[in-house]
């Protein structure tokens, strides 16, 4: 990302706060007044406003002036508008779009609601394995066609893919990549997780929300030969050669922008499934598009493009052997109960003067 705003400090500790007599809450985003009486009975103290708005210009400057918390997506002031302001919510998991203000320069502590989606997005990626792999497309044309087929287009068209002992790699194995493969190891699949920090180990300051199971057996080693392992990015092209189906789940960040190249998606096994629930900007999306075209890659199921809305006229509809759906695979049947369990924990940690939960890290850039 060019923007200068995307620079960030050499290192980041997360914030310290002292006490506060009275905090003044204000979220940007429509919550009904149940949830907003539950946010306000979190801690003593606390005050809350909610002013619906997409931009912090929409926010009277005499509002601003008294904010000491801001739970909101995008809607971010400047230093000087917010001078009391000391933490920001945000009501994504993904702060790629935070980095382009400059809020991401600051010294405001800024959290997400990391956690709430690992189940829904696993859940998602197994759905889009199974729908490959048992031909839903197919399926889905035929149900359309109102027309049964004859024995041999349906053996021809329509023989599932074997799931259980093929070779899945995860790429991004934090809380959401350990979900999926702990469903995919109850499928019988072997599990590659590649993971800047290999080993898998959680930060003790994420909300774990319903989810996030640790494989138990998940280790590194020498060898890609075991059931369940996790590498570092280094071995990525190695694990690609490897892989029946590809799932890319990393935030997106300086690092892993453009991460699925094209030689990265040259480098996959022939025939292997890409599944992208990550974000626009880490899949070369034309590189993938030559690799579908050749045969290279079999399939992809698409939740995540450079550019969101996808126009009525992008190719992307039409491709074959691709199945899109509309950024949805980390929608959260339980959205409201986790965003305010972790709004009420992070507030009662802001008035005691604890550390915050799902505190954004600068320096990772997630």
């Amino acid at each position: 990302m060019s923007s200068a705003a995307t620079a960030a400090p050499a290192t980041y500790a997360g914030p310290t706060f002292s006490g506060h007599a009275r905090v003044n809450y204000l979220s940007t985003l429509r919550f009904d007044a149940e949830f907003l009486a539950a946010v306000q009975s979190s801690a003593d103290g606390v005050e809350v406003l909610q002013l619906t708005a997409e931009s912090a210009d929409e926010i009277p400057a005499q509002v601003w002036a008294q904010v000491d918390v801001l739970h909101t997506y995008g809607a971010f002031p400047d230093a000087a508008l917010a001078p009391k302001l000391r933490w920001i919510q945000l009501d994504t998991s993904g702060v790629d779009h935070v980095r382009r203000h400059g809020v991401w320069l600051g010294d405001v502590a800024i959290t997400s609601i990391g956690g709430v989606s690992p189940v829904p997005l696993a859940e998602y990626t197994l759905w889009a394995i199974l729908g490959v792999a048992h031909r839903l497309p197919a399926l889905l044309d035929v149900h359309r066609s109102r027309q049964w087929p004859d024995p041999v287009d349906r053996w021809n068209r329509m023989l599932p893919a074997p799931v259980r002992g093929a070779t899945v790699g995860i790429v991004g194995y934090g809380r959401i990549g350990r979900e999926i493969g702990r469903l995919a190891l109850a499928f019988g699949m072997k599990v590659i997780g590649v993971s800047r920090t290999a080993g898998g180990t959680t930060r003790s300051d994420q909300y774990q929300g319903l989810s996030n199971t640790p494989l138990s057996d998940a280790r590194s080693g020498d060898s890609l030969q075991d059931s369940a392992m996790i590498v570092s990015p280094a071995r990525l092209h190695e694990v690609l050669r490897l892989v029946d189906y590809l799932v890319v789940v990393v935030p997106l960040t300086d690092q892993t922008a453009n991460m699925i190249d094209g030689a990265a998606l040259a480098a996959l096994k022939d025939g292997a499934v890409v599944i992208n629930v990550a974000r626009g900007g880490i899949v070369d999306e034309q590189a993938l598009r030559a690799n579908l075209r050749s045969g290279h890659i079999r399939a992809a199921v698409l939740d995540v493009f450079d550019a969101e809305p996808l126009s009525a006229a992008d190719p992307w509809w039409d491709e074959p052997n691709v199945f899109v759906t509309p950024h949805v695979s980390g929608l959260a049947p339980h959205y409201r109960e986790h965003v305010l369990d972790i709004v009420s924990q992070n507030l009662r940690r802001f008035c005691a003067g604890q550390p915050l939960l799902n505190v954004v890290d600068r320096v990772q850039g997630y």
